[in-house]
């Protein structure tokens, strides 16, 4: 039986080679119907298909212009457009992201029967600090207006605006912002944030004893008023704005305004339960998980490479954010080493919690000056920011305003000192960091004497001034309406189940009583209590 031997093709070899095909396209312009009958069916079944692609891309062809320079610069202004906006809002949720941070650090720094309570406080004040930012504080601190807040569309984003464009050929309400390449929803969510941040710092300062509905209020008032004016001072073209003030993320707009809203709610209130004894020295009222704790520190920490470096509101060429990044990290490093050591030394033992609090000192204190000082300049601001907040802490513990958390010694006094270390370490415009017209004079100890530190000085104090007035109308008319404290019962108990009706870690084993010692003045049994000040 023979076998059939079939001649293999080579691989290289193509079905139908160059002078095949040209046969074929004879045939087909000669006799097309009898070729067509005369090939395989696949190769019929594909002559449909190669028709409509050839009608598809001449169509195309014909179509297309050749690009001009215009087209080409249109499309080139529109990817920057998406690139800038692209980043602002990826900063802007970083940000937002810090709501989780504060949330974590308050309640480890806080007691067990009060996680509920600071939780709920740090989830509901941003959804507040949305609805007053987006009804009134929007247009109180960018429309444009007096040098002291904004008038031309106070209410619902509602003015007049053709961003992205900018300079001469912005058209709208919010010139003070325009520089900023970006659509108006871009600018507003970035802001919005910041302000959602400054109304969380109070809730630090005035955890565990503090009535829930009091809180929401004065959150609505902070952000939708108050913050507002001195931002509208500030960064809305307003009185320090013209006068020469300078402040690149918000060491005062944010963090100090904060800090003094915080440090009247925490003086107003009073402090907690058994935290001083009649000699006026204090109590430990330890936190009871530091491990949440530090990781709302690392969730800060990553939360401020939006803070900073979005404060841009643009991307650029990438120098200035990777410059900001640098300074800001550079400056948390050396705030927490140095609040370590110093805590060690004068505590005897390296405090979690000083680490902790020395690191965001750090980020607080290089937020003004991050874009405008260099990578040297951020590690003696952060180094000095560390030390300054674990002394801050053992100064307001003298002087009997009882802080949980440490806001006022984080974001008022590191506020206050980032915002001066702009007067001593600026760089200067000189091309090196920033031009003319694109940050402060030099500083101090760049040839630029006390001028911009004197700028710094009278600007920063002038809104603790306005940010303390009111803070102080806002709660005291609380006070006396509502009245602003839990009753000792409650606070004795928790807020959690007072406030609430709930707790945060049901079926586990807690303190019995809730109660730091020497607060009870009879039996256990009694409901003898003493020393609150409400």
């Amino acid at each position: 039986m023979s076998r059939l031997v079939l001649k293999k093709r080579n691989r290289r070899q193509p079905l139908i080679d160059r002078r095949g095909l040209s046969a074929i396209a004879k045939m087909l312009l000669e006799r097309p119907r009898a070729t067509i009958n005369s090939l395989a069916p696949t190769w019929q079944a594909c002559i449909p298909l190669a028709a409509l692609i050839l009608l598809v891309s001449s169509t195309a062809a014909v179509a297309q212009d050749a690009p001009t320079v215009e087209s080409l610069a249109e499309t080139t202004s529109t990817l920057q457009v998406g690139l800038d906006t692209l980043w602002v809002v990826l900063a802007g949720v970083l940000v937002f992201f810090m709501n989780a941070g504060f949330g974590m650090l308050e309640t480890g720094f806080c007691r067990q029967k009060n996680a509920v309570n600071i939780l709920s406080k740090n989830l509901i004040v941003f959804a507040l600090s949305t609805i007053a930012y987006w009804f009134i504080g929007w247009g109180l601190m960018f429309s444009d207006g007096n040098p002291f807040f904004g008038t031309a569309a106070p209410f619902f984003l509602s003015g007049a605006d053709n961003s992205p464009a900018t300079g001469d050929a912005y058209e709208g309400v919010y010139s003070a912002i325009s520089w900023a390449g970006v659509p108006l929803a871009a600018k507003f969510f970035f802001q919005l944030v910041f302000a959602g941040t400054a109304a969380t710092i109070v809730s630090g300062a005035v955890a565990e004893r503090i009535k829930f509905i009091d809180f929401m209020l004065f959150s609505l008032l902070l952000v939708g008023i108050a913050y507002p004016i001195t931002g509208h001072m500030i960064w809305g073209g307003g009185l320090l704005a013209s006068g020469g003030f300078w402040d690149f993320a918000g060491s005062t707009t944010v963090h100090a305004v904060g800090g003094w809203a915080a440090l009247m709610g925490a003086a107003i209130l009073g402090p907690r339960l058994g935290k001083y004894n009649e000699d006026g020295t204090p109590n430990a009222l330890p936190g009871h998980n530091m491990s949440i704790a530090t990781l709302g520190c690392l969730i800060l920490w990553l939360g401020w490479f939006g803070f900073n470096p979005g404060s841009t509101m643009g991307v650029g060429d990438g120098s200035a954010i990777a410059h900001i990044a640098l300074t800001t990290n550079i400056a948390a490093a050396f705030g927490g080493v140095a609040a370590t050591f110093t805590a060690w030394s004068l505590l005897g033992k390296p405090d979690l919690s000083m680490t902790i609090n020395g690191i965001l000192a750090g980020l607080v204190a290089i937020t003004a000056p991050c874009a405008w000082v260099t990578a040297g300049a951020a590690a003696i601001i952060g180094l000095i920011g560390g030390i300054l907040v674990v002394l801050a802490v053992g100064f307001f513990d003298r002087i009997r305003i009882d802080d949980p958390v440490g806001a006022t010694s984080v974001h008022l006094v590191n506020g206050l000192w980032g915002t001066l270390a702009v007067g001593l370490f600026a760089k200067g415009p000189d091309g090196t960091l920033y031009e003319e017209g694109g940050g402060p004079l030099a500083g101090l100890f760049y040839g630029g004497g006390l001028t911009q530190f004197g700028i710094q000085l009278g600007g920063t104090l002038l809104c603790g001034l306005i940010i303390t007035v009111l803070s102080a109308i806002f709660w005291y008319a609380l006070k006396a309406i509502m009245g602003i404290r839990v009753s000792a019962e409650e606070e004795l108990v928790g807020l959690d189940i007072g406030e609430h009706g709930m707790e945060a870690y049901a079926g586990f084993v807690k303190d019995a009583t809730g109660a730091p010692s020497g607060v009870y003045t009879t039996s256990s049994t009694s409901t003898g209590i003493a020393g609150n000040p409400n």
